[in-house]
């Protein structure tokens, strides 16, 4: 079966420490009997967590002009290592382009126009730029955005510190709060006028916010997923999305290498009790259609089990403590939306933030999490949605799985439903 004749059916060990760099003491600074002898940091913007999103945000700090150091648990080899996602919407892109951090994505990055669903043994292609006016996506891994962004930080930006383990947040509701934190064995204090808490769903910014002032909204899906990256060319041009009996598998890449792929498995699987045979056999009988495709091998050099979990958390705002990224949001990755959110965040409160410096309007600052929660809602929505589409439910239900099948059925000869998703997945507008 084809599509309608707006989609066609296509697929074919310690990290180098950073440069020195100065610090920011205040002139009023004085030393308290609990403080003395801890060296003290003063900036504009505290900055915890040197992921994507936080050095994203020095970055665009740096280029307005204003100064921040940023604070980053791990080495420098971790963050640049730790395998995440990497399917960027047309907003992410243009937003790394924007800060001067897009050199290797224009290279190397690979355009794709759609993806393609698949379902009792049929594939369908979803055209975007046909369905959305134009938009596309980008395959460019985070490790490797991250990787450019920190060589940009340490060429030119502000303070980026690695192994530097932020302990606590305090006086947010101040003109002045603290970052409590240890580095290089002594613990110091950074002062800051804004505080971005960047440092991901573990990190300790969230849990600065009093008792009462906040707000968790979240949900476990009872399934999780078996990742695996192989040393072997794709065997699609675009993302396939499979949904079948067996449960959901999802074909991806992160080079006209690599392969990254994933697999529907029970909560608390071992990656280890899966063979390198079991997972591609079981990939091969996922992807399965009525036509002739196939599946190709290759040696696997890293497996993992990530589960999935939506949690949201309100405000993201308390007093001059400001939360992007995972530390507010995460999602499941079905709808990759996880670090495009960190992007949108981080975009907003660049502007926010720049407003303050400039001209001392408060207007969009204080608008902050209410712009960004608008957007997280949809995204969680829309991943959702996704989710519960396209895996097997553990209870065997008949009705859910027909549901499932009658939602695919709708996007697939509905050229409205077709540009909803569409519209969804390169990412909806940024908050203005």
């Amino acid at each position: 079966m084809t599509s309608p004749n707006w989609s066609t059916a296509r697929c074919a060990n310690r990290a180098p420490r950073p440069r020195r760099t100065r610090c920011w003491v205040p002139r009023s600074c004085t030393a308290t009997p609990a403080d003395a002898g801890r060296p003290a940091m003063r900036t504009t913007v505290g900055i915890i967590g040197g992921g994507p999103a936080g050095l994203l945000l020095a970055r665009l700090l740096h280029l307005a002009g204003i100064d921040c150091v940023v604070l980053e648990s791990r080495t420098r080899e971790y963050v640049e290592h730790r395998q995440r996602a990497g399917m960027l919407e047309q907003g992410t892109v243009d937003a790394l382009r924007a800060a001067g951090a897009a050199g290797r994505l224009d290279a190397e990055g690979l355009v794709h126009q759609g993806i393609e669903l698949r379902f009792a043994g049929e594939r369908h292609h979803l055209d975007f730029p046909v369905l959305t006016g134009g938009r596309t996506v980008t395959i460019y891994a985070q490790t490797e955005i991250v990787k450019d962004l920190v060589a940009l930080q340490l060429a030119e930006g502000p303070p980026l510190l690695f192994e530097a383990k932020a302990l606590a947040v305090e006086k947010p509701e101040s003109d002045a709060p603290v970052v409590r934190f240890l580095h290089e064995g002594r613990e110091q204090t950074l002062t800051c006028d804004w505080i971005a808490g960047c440092d991901g769903f573990h990190g300790i910014s969230r849990g600065a916010f009093p008792a009462g002032a906040s707000r968790t909204y979240a949900h476990d899906y009872p399934y999780s997923w078996l990742g695996i990256l192989a040393d072997v060319a794709p065997s699609c041009e675009e993302l396939i999305y499979a949904r079948g009996e067996r449960g959901f598998a999802l074909h991806s890449m992160r080079s006209p290498a690599v392969s990254r792929l994933y697999l529907q498995v029970p909560n608390g699987t071992d990656p280890d009790d899966w063979s390198d045979e079991r997972i591609w056999d079981e990939l091969a009988a996922r992807f399965a259609i009525d036509a002739d495709w196939t599946l190709v091998r290759g040696p696997i050099t890293a497996k993992s089990v990530t589960p999935m979990r939506s949690h949201v958390h309100e405000p993201m705002r308390h007093g001059h403590l400001l939360l992007a990224g995972d530390a507010a949001h995460i999602v499941p990755p079905t709808g990759a939306k996880g670090l495009n959110l960190a992007v949108s965040d981080v975009s907003l409160l660049a502007r926010a933030l720049t407003d303050v410096h400039r001209t001392g309007s408060t207007q969009l600052i204080d608008r902050y999490s209410e712009l960004c929660l608008s957007r997280v809602w949809q995204a969680t929505r829309f991943s959702y949605e996704m989710t519960r589409m396209l895996h097997a439910q553990p209870n065997g239900d008949a009705f859910e799985s027909r549901m499932q099948l009658a939602r695919l059925r709708r996007i697939t000869a509905s050229r409205h439903a077709a540009a909803e998703l569409a519209a969804n997945y390169t990412g909806l507008p940024l908050p203005v």
